[in-house]
């Protein structure tokens, strides 16, 4: 806003965004007059992502990503760990490095030429795992990464499809999990209802305290079904029907 209070009330403004959240529109609103808009529409996910979700709280989600990394190397050739903040990326980096699992981290912080050095290894499979920021969701072209972990809900919808987008690459098949703890529900909800679908809730591995309870307030449109109170906790139905397995699911084999 100090940049537009400098210049001619005159003028010809344009204005692009990649995506275009509630702040970006009020910024619009404030310095465009009557604009035209041309907007891409969002694509869906690849129909070969399988996608999942695990309802768990903050403080157990290092135990989580531990549960489902560490021993799987030989399983999981390629992996990327999408995290919202920089300070939890490079704290995950070091807690998965003290496991012996090969990965690296890519955030604000580091220099290009880092940033590059990262990739290389990556891309190389020199590395078996990225720990990133949304800095690396769009833009990056690696085939065969065969899991993505979305360590934090993003903030929207958008985001949410390009981090997943980085799974199922040319006609392959990969996995997305979503942890979503008990503040991120109606975030959750709201990308649930872009995709007009219930995204699968996986009860946690045992030794692991029960996540929030998920409780969507309506359905999804068409094609897509509400889910049950009481879904992603380890053993917590309240229907006391049987609970499905901990296991996040697999892609299939070519």
């Amino acid at each position: 806003m100090r940049i537009v209070n400098t210049i001619p009330k005159q003028r010809q403004t344009l204005l692009f965004s990649a995506t275009m959240p509630a702040k970006i529109r009020m910024l619009a609103g404030k310095i465009l007059n009557d604009p035209a808009e041309i907007s891409i529409a969002i694509s869906k996910p690849a129909e070969g992502v399988v996608q999942g979700a695990y309802m768990v709280y903050d403080s157990l989600k290092v135990s989580l990503i531990k549960k489902l990394l560490v021993g799987k190397e030989e399983e999981l050739k390629s992996v990327i760990i999408f995290a919202s903040r920089k300070e939890t990326v490079k704290s995950l980096e070091t807690e998965l490095r003290k496991q012996k699992l090969s990965v690296r981290s890519i955030h604000s912080d580091l220099e290009q030429s880092e940033r590059e050095d990262v990739m290389r290894l990556f891309k190389s499979r020199q590395i078996q795992g990225l720990v990133a920021t949304d800095i690396v969701s769009r833009g990056i072209d690696i085939d065969d990464i065969g899991l993505v972990i979305n360590f934090d809900v993003p903030g929207d919808a958008e985001d949410y499809i390009h981090r997943i987008g980085r799974t199922a690459r040319a006609e392959s098949t990969g996995v997305a999990i979503t942890f979503v703890n008990d503040k991120d529900r109606e975030k959750f909800q709201r990308i649930e209802k872009f995709l007009e679908k219930s995204v699968q809730k996986i009860p946690l591995p045992e030794g692991l305290e029960a996540g929030a309870v998920y409780e969507p307030r309506s359905k999804f449109g068409k094609g897509g079904k509400g889910q049950s109170r009481g879904s992603g906790g380890s053993g917590s139905s309240h229907s006391g029907s049987k609970q499905g397995s901990s296991r996040p699911p697999h892609r299939k084999a070519h």
